[in-house]
């Protein structure tokens, strides 16, 4: 007998504004049953201490959700001075202190030094894995592993204030950079040493900062729809943007509904003036809709390489 699927079938993308003090699987959960979603996923974890942008699939959407973990991130961050933790933020023990003494035009020529393409050695403290286990879980347990620099670029670091031992700072980063990483560098740098207090992702790709809603609002939402005895996908499935606003910079390849019928099947289709092997986003016939990712082969032919189901509308 086959297995009841659970939740209803709905596709899109809820821009997250997480909470501080919870985990980014914890705040998964609870997105996915607000809307009673059979399928969800995140695009990339915040620890507990961040806030802000965490993008979160729904249905559909997480066949995409590589791309926005691939995607260059915005953090606003506050770095306490003086201080160096063992976690290089405030969850983690002070494990030095040692007195600010430094100028503005140093802090700028520090600061010079991690814009651009540099090499980062990513925490102890990172989700990153080793023989199969997270490396947090090393360190945990007081064992130092291995790691190797990745290369990662700092398009943006703008300085925003220095109050007492407090700097604020903006950074426009690619994939995979560590923010702690930058924190506790920089303080090394300057001779103080310095930690995270305060870190709050502001952009994800594209995503606009005024779409993102929190678990509260979504709560709220929740109960005037059940005082008002309103279906919630009336009130929570406006908040979706579209599932192929993740793949969004990617070219458009719009083919025929004759097409179509072959490239939902799996099979390459005949296009021209491609290069081999870029990701394109494919949409179907005069309404432009969207179905789905695909590649250039070797022959010339446009291959599919992640497809959607494709559902008249949404289950309510």
């Amino acid at each position: 007998m086959a297995r009841r699927s659970r939740g209803r079938f709905i596709d899109g993308i809820v821009l997250l504004d997480k909470d501080t003090g919870m985990s980014s699987n914890f705040a998964l959960q609870r997105v996915k049953r607000f809307f009673n979603a059979n399928k969800a996923g995140h695009t990339g974890a915040l620890d507990p201490l961040a806030t802000g942008m965490l993008p979160i699939c729904l249905g559909e959407a997480t066949k995409f959700s590589q791309h926005l973990l691939d995607a260059d991130k915005r953090y606003l961050v506050t770095a306490k001075l003086g201080q160096r933790t063992d976690t290089s933020d405030s969850d983690g023990e002070i494990v030095q202190t040692r007195e600010i003494n430094f100028t503005q035009e140093q802090l700028e020529q520090a600061l010079e030094h991690f814009r651009g393409e540099t090499m980062q050695v990513p925490s102890m403290y990172s989700a990153l894995k080793y023989q199969g286990q997270p490396l947090y879980k090393y360190a945990r347990e007081g064992i130092e592993v291995p790691r190797e620099a990745r290369p990662i670029n700092v398009f943006e670091l703008n300085f925003i204030s220095l109050e007492g031992d407090e700097l604020t700072l903006d950074i426009h980063c690619s994939k995979g950079t560590y923010i702690r990483t930058i924190t506790d560098d920089l303080g090394e740098m300057l001779g103080c040493g310095a930690h995270v207090i305060m870190l709050r992702r502001t952009q994800v790709a594209g995503y606009p900062y005024d779409r993102m809603v929190s678990l509260e609002q979504l709560e709220e939402l929740v109960a005037k729809a059940e005082e008002a005895s309103l279906p919630l996908s009336e009130v929570l499935d406006p908040l979706l943007l579209p599932m192929d606003t993740a793949v969004s910079g990617f070219k458009e390849v719009n083919v025929s509904d004759e097409l179509a019928t072959y490239l939902m099947n799996g099979n390459p289709v005949q296009v021209s003036n491609l290069p081999v092997d870029e990701l394109v986003r494919i949409t179907i016939g005069e309404s432009r809709q969207f179905v789905g990712i695909g590649q250039m082969n070797d022959d010339g032919q446009l291959a599919p390489k992640r497809l959607i189901v494709i559902r008249d509308t949404q289950d309510k």
